[in-house]
């Protein structure tokens, strides 16, 4: 029996399928599992018992996960509450988090994901989001439900928590200047100015005066002070796009400001102190410059205490690319829809201008489509010009594509979640319907639909 047998367990959800999703390995694994439909059952079986741990959906008719972590907080400081959604945002991750949220998982989740997240709260004994769990953002402009993105989300809550340095990585066209504004916007700075400045715009001599200010006189056509942006940023958020192309100069003059909160204006000697969060963003990586020389370890540390990385579209799978396509549609398209064919181009390329890449593409598609319906042809010709033939021409014109999700119903994932749990009691009918809490007969119809029900009944020596 495993160590962790004794830490209790609460799943909340009003869907059966995702509490069985959850209740089963979760059982199998050695907890002790209570799994409920509601969220008001939730707070009343958190009022007479200690539970180590609760997995709440957020959105559950009554009483909603919400008020479940508000609840559990108030009832026992030392449970960890991690919620769970198929609608995660970043203004939701937010709401968790500052309700006192352990960790945030969108659905459809990885089971081995909960597990890792589970053990690390059950058994660690601190919150599981110190390990790299991370939560998600709404009127942020991002999109996506994607695991890689929900991290993103909770690394931007947590960093919109704090006052520490952060620093995003990622390729151009990802939208690490929105991660930087949403991490502004949801922190106690955002009443305060958000600055940008691209280090790779300017020369130099040209971004030291634009970020540190100088004095009269300090060089030819120096002919007046002129206050930096650290300075006129004052009590909010500086982002240093593409950090990794600075110099060595302006590269020790950030240290300063980032280890003394001074900068000093060209020219000066006086120092002046500054109250201004530092966010960088490279789309280079700077552990390579590091160990070459072109880029100062310390301030590399210093800049990145807390690392957010963006993934390329490519990565972030079919369902990201829907969101994506049908957030554009209704933003250049009045409504268009998109055809199969068109959507199956779109899922073959790789982007390598990521985000950008296909809002640009989708622009363009609504602009040249002259009905409701989006066909392959009214896509870039460079994107068609890359597909195989066979991908253009796989589906008939007239089938449009919804961008519905392609999950599986409630019945199919029972089913799954069926056999998962005969395999586990090693072929024991009797043990695994007490774990999924059916009868036997509904276990049979479970079967039955994967043509397993006769060999199990035979088995039994039913007729």
């Amino acid at each position: 029996m495993p160590d962790n047998v004794k830490v209790k367990i609460l799943v909340a959800d009003d869907e059966r399928g995702a509490r069985l999703a959850l209740e089963v390995p979760l059982r199998l694994s050695g907890y002790e599992v209570t799994a409920v439909g509601s969220g008001r059952e939730a707070i009343t079986r958190g009022q007479s018992e200690h539970f180590d741990v609760v997995l709440t959906d957020v959105f559950m008719p009554d009483v909603g996960g919400l008020e479940v972590i508000r609840e559990f907080r108030r009832l026992d400081p030392e449970t960890k509450v991690i919620a769970l959604t198929a609608q995660g945002s970043l203004e939701i991750a937010m709401e968790a988090i500052q309700e006192g949220a352990a960790d945030f998982i969108a659905k459809p989740f990885d089971i081995e994901q909960v597990m890792a997240v589970v053990k690390r709260a059950a058994e660690r004994g601190h919150d599981a989001s110190d390990e790299g769990a991370e939560p998600e953002l709404s009127g942020s402009g991002l999109i996506g439900h994607s695991p890689q993105m929900v991290r993103v989300y909770k690394l931007m809550a947590h960093a919109a928590r704090t006052d520490t340095t952060v620093l995003i990585e990622g390729e151009s066209g990802t939208g690490k200047e929105l991660v930087a504004r949403s991490i502004h916007r949801y922190s106690r700075r955002a009443e305060r100015p958000f600055t940008a400045i691209n280090c790779s715009a300017l020369t130099e001599t040209l971004l030291e005066s634009e970020l540190f200010g100088y004095a009269k006189g300090s060089f030819t056509g120096a002919n007046a002070d002129r206050v930096g942006l650290f300075e006129s940023t004052q009590g909010g958020t500086i982002l240093l796009d593409e950090l990794g192309t600075t110099g060595a100069s302006l590269q020790a003059s950030l240290l300063r400001v980032l280890q003394e909160k001074e900068v000093r204006r060209i020219g000066e000697r006086e120092a002046r102190k500054v109250d201004v969060r530092v966010v960088g963003a490279t789309n280079r990586n700077l552990e390579r410059l590091v160990e070459s020389g072109e880029f100062r370890a310390d301030l590399f540390y210093r800049v990145g205490v807390l690392r957010i990385r963006l993934p390329p579209l490519r990565e972030r799978g079919t369902e990201d690319l829907k969101l994506l396509v049908r957030h554009f549609l209704r933003k250049y398209g009045a409504g268009k829809q998109i055809a199969a064919e068109a959507m199956e181009l779109l899922a073959r390329h790789d982007w390598p201008g990521n985000v950008r890449e296909l809002e640009n593409a989708i622009e363009h598609a609504a602009a040249v489509c002259t009905n409701h319906v989006v066909r392959a042809g009214d896509l870039p010709e460079y994107i068609v010009a890359r597909a195989p033939a066979a991908a253009v021409e796989s589906t008939p014109p007239a089938h449009i594509f919804t961008l519905a999700d392609d999950r599986p119903t409630l019945d199919e994932l029972c089913r799954r979640y069926t056999r998962l749990v005969l395999s586990e009691s090693a072929g024991n009918k009797s043990r695994a319907a007490e774990l999924l809490g059916i009868n036997r007969r509904t276990l049979y119809r479970y079967l039955e639909a994967d043509g397993l029900a006769q060999d199990a009944r035979e088995e039994d020596g039913e007729n």
